[in-house]
């Protein structure tokens, strides 16, 4: 009988197929192993400070006051939580399982329709795709959830909705180290975090905005693709005979530029300008009321700015390796589209117009509008908007 099995010419592949599939291992335990040995390096994480926990707790209602004072958004009974790096990776794996599904489900329904007719190596490395994409994805996840573990200060760090979650979890330990490392006092960072935790939660979690980008997000994973030809040029580079291969294999889905040069598609660049303009409109906002609140609540909100935003766009490119496979781009670029919009707005009207771009989802500005705000001031005051 003719061997059908696409791993058969790589024993390495053939022990790899029986870890991830044929033993049942549920795949999103391994991305959580895998996260959690990258955050904590194998060794086993202290429980939370016990004073983070209660300065949190006591902050976490000095914030929810000031925020949604200044827009006017409901923050619900959401609680902040002082948590470990291992706490985050497992809210984390969960709140963005839904989407990393869908995009697992795209690559393997697409890859079906490309069998590589005339070419054997390409129908091996279709075959092998239709096996190894959920497994690849579980594995880059859990690389990169790991990654962000390690530096993320809160769980709004990408700014992706979550549901309508009742807590916010804040890596603590990380926000210590930030703080030693640049001087900066940890009470004043932590109200810093707890501010820019609840007023990404307040916008996100309008419904119309909510719904607006999770469909934005939905519709741009889903247009991913299989590319058998780049995933064999990507596999022949490693040596399947080596001790090292699984760490091999690891290291290039770790590498954005290798995994989304495999798996982008074309339909998805035009899907990018909708998606980065409603993401620029966010970042934007928010830094916004940051200062308005931050300034004369934080004695230190300068300084704590300035190395706050400069670490956010100065990450290392595997860190935003999420990032772009939710098809964001948060570079310095986007934040200055964002903020530019906001005082755009602002100078020609005034900051309560700002109110109106959560009231419903026809408000949402489009992308041409966001590098024009007169264009959407004067969309959103014509008659047939204001129904």
């Amino acid at each position: 009988m003719e061997n059908t099995n696409p791993f058969g010419g790589f024993p390495f592949f053939g022990d790899f197929e029986k870890l991830f599939g044929n033993s049942g291992q549920d795949q999103w335990g391994a991305a959580k192993q895998i996260a959690i040995q990258m955050a904590t390096g194998g060794e086993s994480e202290p429980n939370v400070d016990p004073s983070h926990r209660i300065e949190i707790e006591e902050l976490s209602r000095i914030a929810q006051l000031h925020i949604h004072d200044s827009t006017g958004l409901d923050v619900g009974n959401v609680s902040l939580r002082a948590s470990t790096r291992t706490q985050w990776i497992d809210s984390a794996l969960k709140a963005h399982e839904p989407l990393l599904r869908e995009l697992s489900e795209s690559l393997t329904s697409k890859t079906s329709n490309d069998t590589g007719e005339g070419d054997p190596m390409s129908a091996m490395f279709s075959q092998m795709m239709q096996h190894l994409a959920p497994v690849m994805l579980a594995m880059t996840a859990g690389s990169m959830v790991g990654h962000l573990a390690c530096r993320s200060l809160g769980q709004y760090d990408l700014p992706l909705p979550r549901g309508k979650e009742l807590e916010i979890q804040i890596i603590t330990s990380n926000i210590a180290v930030f703080g030693e490392e640049w001087s900066l006092p940890t009470q004043e960072l932590f109200l810093w975090v707890c501010l820019h935790e609840l007023c990404h939660h307040a916008v996100l979690q309008v419904d119309q905005v909510q719904k607006r980008l999770q469909t934005l997000l939905r519709n741009y994973v889903s247009g991913f693709e299989s590319n058998p030809a780049g995933l064999g040029e990507m596999l022949q580079e490693i040596d399947m005979e080596s001790p090292s291969a699984f760490e091999d294999l690891q290291r290039s889905l770790g590498d954005p530029e290798i995994v989304l040069g495999v798996i982008q598609s074309d339909a998805q660049l035009s899907m990018l300008p909708e998606l980065h303009a409603l993401i620029a409109v966010i970042v934007g906002y928010v830094d916004y009321v940051m200062d308005r609140v931050g300034n004369g609540l934080i004695g230190s909100y300068d300084q704590l700015t300035e190395a706050l935003r400069r670490r956010r766009v100065e990450t290392d490119p595997s860190d935003r390796f999420i990032e772009r496979m939710f098809g964001l781009e948060l570079t310095q670029t986007q934040y200055e589209r964002g903020a530019t919009f906001i005082s755009g707005v602002i100078e020609r009207a005034d900051e309560n117009e700002l109110s109106r771009l959560w009231e419903k989802e026809q408000n949402l500005p489009t992308p041409n509008e966001v590098d024009a705000p007169g264009l959407w001031l004067a969309r959103i005051d014509l008659p047939n908007n204001s129904e």
